[in-house]
């Protein structure tokens, strides 16, 4: 139970942000409105000067809680993996049957995302397509290195290690209980692209989705 409750703050490693977005109206509004915006445009066209007109606000503002538009996607993307952990840890904690638990957390981490009412100014279903067509634009840079030792993917690596305990309950003996979770991660990503992009690569379609895929892989590796 204090593990569920150390959870229940959406947190995201203070070293990615100058200042916290959640503390002002103005810097709700700033990821309220990059969601809408990347989503939009893509990351690639998105900068701090058409967020800025979109919020009513002078670019300079932005950048009192952003030093550059990839530290914003490292605070989005990481705020998503903890609102996934949230989720994570609120809907598996009372299962006992260690198979179940862990069905439960490959379904919760690999489903299509709906609206969470308990955070206004997060479009949930918005900033899932930004996972999946731009998370990775996140840590495929040169910095990865030195930016994993700060800490800013942390959170991304603590529902990995989630998994893997859930997996290792089912079979302790299982020698790639890491690999297995990340590519739950990874792979269940992966699909939703490809269902969403390149269908005719993928059999995630005709009512077969990625959750269905990924349930059957980890079955078939376990059991």
């Amino acid at each position: 139970m204090q593990d569920l409750l150390s959870i229940l703050k959406i947190s995201v490693p203070d070293k990615i942000y100058i200042k916290d977005p959640e503390t002002s109206d103005l810097g709700k509004r700033i990821i309220e409105q990059s969601i809408i915006l990347i989503n939009d445009k893509g990351f690639e066209n998105f900068n701090f000067k058409k967020l800025g007109q979109k919020i009513g606000s002078n670019e300079s503002s932005i950048y009192r809680y952003f030093e550059s538009k990839h530290k914003l996607l490292l605070y989005l993307t990481s705020w998503y993996w903890a609102w996934l952990e949230y989720n994570l840890v609120l809907e598996t904690f009372s299962i006992s049957n260690n198979l179940e638990k862990l069905e439960k957390a490959v379904t919760i981490v690999t489903r299509t995302i709906v609206v969470d009412s308990k955070f206004s100014h997060v479009n949930e279903p918005l900033l899932y397509k930004i996972i999946v067509n731009e998370s990775s634009k996140s840590y495929l840079t040169k910095e990865v290195d030195a930016e994993n030792k700060e800490g800013y993917f942390e959170v991304f690596k603590r529902v990995i290690l989630r998994l893997e305990k859930m997996i290792i309950s089912v079979k302790p003996d299982f020698p790639y209980s890491l690999s297995l979770a990340s590519t739950i991660l990874e792979s269940s990503l992966h699909q939703h692209f490809l269902k969403e992009h390149m269908p005719s690569v993928t059999n995630c379609k005709n009512g077969k989705t990625p959750t269905n895929f990924i349930l059957h892989l980890v079955n078939k590796t376990l059991i």
